[in-house]
């Protein structure tokens, strides 16, 4: 049953899509995330912003070519040397 603390708890209206995720959930997925490989080229992605394009895939069922243009590119998302990668 909603409530009115449960209806604060959910609300996803501040953010650009539902799909993505609040401080506090990526507060619990970033430790999962291994750090960057050392001696290589530093990200130029943030990978809040790769887990959040993951997520919009995997909930929608959007194709990766259907992804908005303000995420990262398909092509940073979906390969294979990404943990988790070739999800979908």
């Amino acid at each position: 049953m909603w409530t009115t603390e449960s209806r604060v708890r959910y609300d996803r209206s501040a953010l650009r899509y539902a799909s993505d995720l609040t401080d506090a959930e990526w507060g619990l997925i970033a430790p999962l995330i291994p750090p960057a490989k050392r001696g290589g080229n530093k990200r130029t992605i943030e990978m809040w912003a790769v887990v959040d394009a993951l997520i919009d895939v995997l909930s929608t069922g959007c194709q990766w070519r259907a992804l908005p243009t303000d995420m990262p590119a398909r092509s940073t998302v979906n390969r294979p040397g990404f943990p988790g990668g070739r999800l979908v």
